[in-house]
């Protein structure tokens, strides 16, 4: 009796170790995609720049571009911009799916943009984009075409939308709306839904042009255990599985684990004891 208890036993720890060899597998597998996101900071886009976003989408013959610009307040503009610089380096079709609340379910709309091959989000207004895809077949569809190896791109707010917690731009402090934020505070920063493409990363964009720190800042104070990207105009970066690589002509700013954040509960100012930030330019390496 001791001896089939013994053997029982041994069974059960076999069978438990191989459910968590499986379980980890499984979600090593999930969290893996194979397609690249190219994040570009806004400003102008050189050609040399867009060679290499045509370079690791990858595209075969019969690929697609889909452009999205519902960030745009001149879609059509967007477009045709992107469409004359593009067509320039590359023979494949480039259409624009200018969703709204009345095709956002377009079978066909979605069926396209799922099995393009590059996907490129213009900039704009990134709520303006959001407030057309969050929770719809759109995002999904986006989701579905990175998953299976398509490139997705985006430059200024196209590049914001990115994150799972996008920074809008806006302050909970000021009515008034700043490119730059004048100081430094806890609860200031308005943050909604993106679509989560890049987790646990706070991006920001035209970061040195702007002098968007006290703003990148402020989002590491809301999310201190995120890595916070700011990435200058005629910049980008590329992020294939969790390494990053800078392209461009300025730099990238990198910054993380802020350590020992007081609150003061009179003005709302903070003050961090210590922070982890990095410098990197074009041909240089980061994993996240």
């Amino acid at each position: 009796m001791q001896i089939k208890k013994q053997i029982l036993n041994q069974f059960w720890v076999k069978t438990l170790f191989v459910i968590i060899i499986l379980s980890v597998s499984f979600t090593m597998k999930a969290q893996k995609t194979n397609g690249k996101l190219f994040i570009i900071g806004g400003g102008i886009k050189s050609d040399k720049m867009m060679k290499q976003l045509i370079t690791i989408s990858n595209l075969k013959k019969k690929d697609y571009i889909v452009v999205l610009p519902m960030s745009s307040a001149q879609p059509d503009s967007a477009y045709i911009n992107f469409k004359e610089q593009i067509k320039k380096l590359t023979p494949n079709p480039i259409v624009m799916l200018n969703f709204d609340h009345e095709t956002v379910n377009d079978k066909v709309w979605n069926d396209s943009l799922q099995h393009a091959k590059l996907i490129f989000i213009s900039g704009g207004d990134q709520s303006k984009f959001m407030n057309v895809v969050r929770n719809t077949t759109i995002s999904t569809a986006i989701h579905n075409a990175y998953e299976n190896g398509s490139t997705i791109a985006g430059t200024s707010a196209g590049a914001t939308v990115m994150c799972e917690h996008m920074i809008t731009g806006n302050q909970k402090l000021e009515t008034k709306y700043t490119e730059t934020f004048n100081n430094i505070r806890y609860d200031n920063l308005e943050t909604t839904e993106g679509l989560g493409l890049v987790k646990n990363v706070i991006i920001d964009q035209h970061f040195l042009k702007r002098s968007r720190y006290n703003r990148l800042l402020s989002a590491l104070i809301e999310f201190p255990n995120y890595t916070g990207i700011g990435i200058d105009e005629s910049t980008a970066i590329i992020i294939s599985n969790k390494e990053i690589e800078i392209i461009g002509e300025s730099e990238v700013i990198v910054v993380k684990k802020p350590k020992g954040i007081s609150k003061s509960k009179n003005n709302n100012f903070v003050s961090i004891k210590s922070l982890k930030m990095a410098i990197y330019k074009e041909g240089q390496k980061f994993k996240i």
